[in-house]
């Protein structure tokens, strides 16, 4: 994976708006009109345009049943940000832990009186 192939991902991400647009289709599907309406302060082509570039993104995937559209999530994009990016530093910073760990509990050792 090219680390440009996940560019339109991370800008989704960046608003808040569509990330709380995320965060409320992770609680199930949502029709449209739903996603509207839970956002009274935006218009509804406003909420639409933020749709528009979470599906392009890859983070919502919409079906048509009807009349209505349903959108829901679709988290394989989070999934591969994760293991490009966080999963990587998660290591870094799990080795760092360790040592923090291990200097600190050294150094506990060396105040405790000697038994002898």
């Amino acid at each position: 994976m090219r680390a440009d192939d996940l560019d339109g991902v991370w800008k989704a991400l960046s608003d808040s708006t569509r990330r709380a647009i995320l965060d409320l289709l992770r609680q199930g599907p949502r029709t449209t009109t739903e996603v509207v309406e839970a956002f009274p302060h935006l218009t509804r082509f406003g909420v639409m345009k933020h749709i528009d570039v979470l599906r392009e993104a890859g983070l919502i995937h919409t079906r048509e049943e009807g009349r209505q559209r349903i959108n829901s999530l679709n988290v394989v994009p989070i999934r591969q940000i994760y293991e490009r990016w966080v999963g990587r530093f998660e290591e870094l910073w799990s080795s760092h832990l360790l040592r923090i760990k291990e200097d600190a509990e050294d150094q506990a050792a060396k105040k405790r009186p000697q038994k002898g």
